[in-house]
């Protein structure tokens, strides 16, 4: 089996698009960050902040691309990469795409 980027998460990424999608029975909508490859597996790195979740929405989720099911790009776009606590991202054995940072920070300092 081939290691391979999933189309339509790279379209979204690149996109900045908001993506609703099934994975381990739930419903979720997201924010995707990252996709690539880590531990052997493709996975996304993705920002819930929607949907049913066991955990307190907002909140970070990494999946197994594999494993998501019914992927929808959504009209929505969000403002691009948010700043980690720790100043650190994931390390990834291959990182196929991150999406851009959020430039809103630097059009209100211009004002």
């Amino acid at each position: 089996m081939l290691l391979q980027p999933n189309p339509s998460l790279w379209r979204a990424i690149e996109d900045r698009r908001m993506i609703r999608l099934l994975y381990h029975r739930r419903t979720r909508i997201f924010e995707p960050h990252d996709h690539g490859i880590l531990n052997g597996s493709v996975q996304l790195l993705a920002y819930q902040v929607g949907g049913s979740s066991s955990r307190p929405l907002p909140n970070w989720i990494l999946m197994k691309a594999d494993e998501i099911a019914d992927l929808e790009p959504l009209d929505q776009n969000f403002p691009g990469g948010l700043p980690t606590a720790a100043g650190r991202h994931l390390k990834w054995n291959t990182l196929f795409i991150r999406v851009k940072p959020s430039t809103d920070h630097l059009k209100a300092g211009a004002e």
